[in-house]
This record gives structure tokens, C-alpha cells and sequence, in this order.
């Protein structure tokens, strides 16, 4: 779904451990990528970010499994999730990396066994694998690792215009499978997971966002080269952080200016970074829905 690896930014443009000093203090932070661990510097960079923030998860293909260790060792109170495309075969194929599932079971294991406990892994659904959806949250069930979901985008960011899911019938009947044995769960945690996989349902289904996106308000997104955008979708830059402080740049009237577009933005894109904050902002109404469809053994 995504073609950021043809296009690598410049090392000589991206900002460094300096500029993230510049940030504010947020209560969750991904890094992603490309993969984040090919930079050099992201040591530096976490040590940085961990002064910003109380939680930080890497999203990573977790080849580098020695250097991804290295890294947890020093700082395993971080987050990790594996991109995985579905069962060995599958996601060789749609990731292109030979090896690939074995290298990032592989990453998970050694996490694992050196106590690192904020880690899982994450598909996105296509036409491709959409029927190995539930075997690997079964896999993350039995290997007590925390399983995410997403769904084919197209963005500036993917460098993809062209993504679609056309199974939508088989991709519906994948989620709502999930999703209800999301609700059979004993955490509360995969039950509000369940609310999210009924929003990529309605997604899928070419349907509007279950809840408004805050996106320009509740979070920010930061690329390589400094620009502040309100989100991986909407290519409409605030500022830099090599030329002005955050503050300054989030308070600006071009940031307004942003904001007043993203008000008028028909994406209806269902990811989880732009999607936590708002079910945790409608809670009572989420929690509803969850018990309403825990006693009927549905998802609706």
C-alpha cells in the first residue's frame, strides 16, 4: 500500500535531535517511518523524545532485529509494533522482503524475552490478506502481544494514489469476525479495539467517519524535513521546526488557515492516530456500544 521506500528523504534535510527538542509535551508519540531504524541517530532521538512524552511506540518491520534489541535494552519502558502483513507467505510477498515474517517474529521473541512488554504487531487490510486477519490475532492472542489494525490509505505520505479494496464483502465479514471475538475479550482495552474495527468496517465500506476528526486541534503530524502537518493525509504545512518554535508555529494564522481545511476535509481516513483521542473523548458513548453488542453477541 505504500511506496515511501522509493522515495527516501535527503539525510542532509532532516532534522535532527535539536529539533525535537522544540516539541511540546503530548501524552502518546509514534515514530514511523520509512523505518525508523535506519536512521543513525535514533538513540539520540529517543532520549529527546522520552523528555516529551509519557509514552512512545516505534512502527517498524523489525528486520533489524540486533539493533531493535540494542535499543530496548536501553530503553525497554518504550513501545514497539511489527508491521505484519499477514502469515509467512503473504507478507514476503506484499512486504517484499525475504524473510520478512521471520525476522519480525523473530524481533518480537527477543523483546519478549528480555521482559519488554509494550510490544505486538499491526496489519494493513487489502484484497491480499484479508483471510489472514483473524489467524494472526490468534497468533498475537497465544503469543500475549497486542494486535492493530488498518486499512489500505492513499496519501502524500504513502506516495499511493491508488489503493482500493475491492474484496469489501470479504473484508467486512474478516472484521466483523474479529471484532466480535474483540468483544469477547476480558480486557477492556479490545473491546474499545472492537469500536475502532467497526469504524475500518465502515471505512472499508465507503462509509462516513463514526466520529469528527480533530486532527488539526488533538495532534500533529511531524515529517523528516520539520514540517508540522495536522495529519500523514493532508499535505498542508504550518511551519517548520528548523525555522520557528512549535508554539509559534501552532498558534500562526497559516495554521488557522490549515485547521479551516481539515474542517473541510472528505477523507473520512480511519487511522488509529487520528482516532484514539476521539474514542477516548466519546467514551460513555463507545462503552455503550460495546455493551449493547457484548449482550447481543453481534457488531452493529
Amino acid at each position: 500500500m505504500c511506496n515511501t521506500w522509493q522515495f527516501p528523504t535527503a539525510a542532509g534535510e532532516e532534522i535532527g535531535p535539536e529539533h525535537y527538542q522544540k516539541l511540546p509535551y503530548v501524552p502518546t508519540l509514534n515514530i514511523t517511518g520509512g523505518e525508523p531504524f535506519l536512521r543513525t541517530d535514533l538513540e539520540e532521538i529517543i532520549r529527546v523524545l522520552k523528555t516529551k512524552s509519557r509514552r512512545i511506540v516505534i512502527s517498524s518491520n523489525g528486520y533489524c532485529t540486533d539493533k531493535i534489541v540494542r535499543l530496548f535494552e536501553k530503553h525497554p519502558d518504550i513501545g514497539l509494533r511489527v508491521s505484519i502483513e499477514g502469515l509467512p507467505k503473504i507478507n514476503d510477498t506484499l512486504r517484499g522482503i525475504l524473510d520478512g515474517f521471520d525476522h519480525g517474529l523473530r524481533t518480537l521473541l527477543e523483546l519478549a524475552r528480555r521482559g519488554v512488554r509494550d510490544i505486538g504487531f499491526g496489519i494493513t487490510i487489502s484484497d491480499d490478506n484479508i483471510h489472514d486477519l483473524v489467524p494472526l490475532y490468534q497468533l498475537s492472542r497465544m503469543m500475549g502481544l497486542e494486535f492493530t489494525t488498518a486499512a489500505v490509505h492513499n496519501s502524500f505520505y504513502f506516495h499511493k494514489y491508488d489503493n482500493r479494496i475491492l474484496r469489501v464483502e470479504e473484508a467486512s465479514a474478516e472484521l466483523k469476525t474479529l471484532t466480535r471475538m474483540l468483544l469477547r475479550s476480558h480486557r477492556i482495552k479490545d473491546w474499545f479495539r472492537a469500536y475502532f474495527n467497526l469504524g475500518l468496517l465502515n471505512y472499508i465500506q465507503g462509509k462516513s467517519r463514526l466520529l469528527p476528526c480533530r486532527m488539526d486541534r488533538e495532534g500533529f503530524f511531524l515529517d523528516p524535513c520539520g514540517r508540522i502537518l495536522p495529519c500523514n493525509v493532508l499535505d498542508e504545512s504550518m511551519g517548520n521546526l528548523k525555522e520557528a518554535a512549535f508554539e509559534d508555529i501552532w498558534n500562526s494564522p497559516r495554521a488557522e488557515e490549515v485547521r479551516q481545511k481539515c474542517r473541510r476535509c472528505s477523507r473520512n481516513c480511519w487511522m488509529m492516530g487520528s482516532v484514539a483521542e476521539r474514542i477516548k473523548a466519546h467514551g460513555p458513548s463507545v462503552m455503550l456500544w460495546v455493551l449493547r453488542n457484548k449482550l447481543s453477541g453481534a457488531a452493529r
